[in-house]
């Protein structure tokens, strides 16, 4: 496909999608590619989840795990898309002459962008526990698996505190200060603080698990 426009996640294959990407249209751009890892965090998880076995006790537990990894995965490339459609948005506004409609344009632009990719990082943090447990109970064949999972979950989570924080910092190119931008956004300042908080819980599930997938590099 030539026209990046009608590229999605869900209705290409990797490499249509990958070589939209490597385009120079900023539509998909890194927020697409934020909830593309999040959909591989989300299909390892359910990997792992359908190959572990758990005493009877835990198996309602590992039941849930495995239909919101399932579910996850949907809607991390659903997410995908509502992103590269608001980064295009994004790059036509800030293509406008500049003036008073430019300026309206990149505000409206850049609050929807940083809700986009607040939604994927909230989704993003809400998959840090479930690989967790995994890493606790889960099949331990397959624990280089969940550390490859957790380190795709990093980057979605990294990726999308990135964005939220940009398009906040964007606000300020049509007048406002960042303390401005923090009285009017609190939700999504907010989302800035927890996604970092959840970026120090996933360094610390990697540390505690990482000596057990890679023993050879802790030779």
């Amino acid at each position: 496909m030539d026209d990046a426009d009608h590229v999605t996640t869900q209705h290409s294959t990797v490499d249509d999608w990958t070589r939209a990407l490597a385009e120079s249209t900023g539509s998909p751009g890194g927020g697409a590619g934020t909830g593309v890892m999040l959909a591989i965090a989300a299909s390892l998880t359910s990997m792992v989840a359908g190959y572990t076995e758990t005493d009877d006790h835990l198996r309602s537990e590992l039941a849930g795990i495995h239909s919101r990894a399932r579910a996850l995965r949907k809607a991390a490339l659903r997410l995908a898309d509502e992103d590269a459609s608001a980064s295009q948005a994004f790059g036509a506004a800030f293509r406008l002459e500049p003036g008073a409609e430019r300026d309206a344009a990149v505000h409206q632009a850049s609050v929807d962008a940083a809700k986009a990719s607040a939604v994927l990082g909230d989704r993003a943090i809400d998959a840090i526990a479930d690989l967790g447990w995994l890493a606790t109970h889960g099949n331990p064949a397959l624990v280089a698996d969940v550390v490859v999972a957790i380190g795709a979950l990093r980057a979605a989570v990294s990726g999308a505190r990135t964005n939220v924080s940009f398009d906040l910092a964007a606000l300020t190119k049509a007048g406002a200060d960042l303390e401005q931008v923090r009285e009017e956004h609190p939700a999504l300042w907010a989302t800035v603080e927890r996604l970092t908080t959840a970026l120090d819980r996933i360094d610390r599930l990697t540390a505690a698990i990482d000596h057990r997938a890679a023993p050879t590099d802790n030779a």
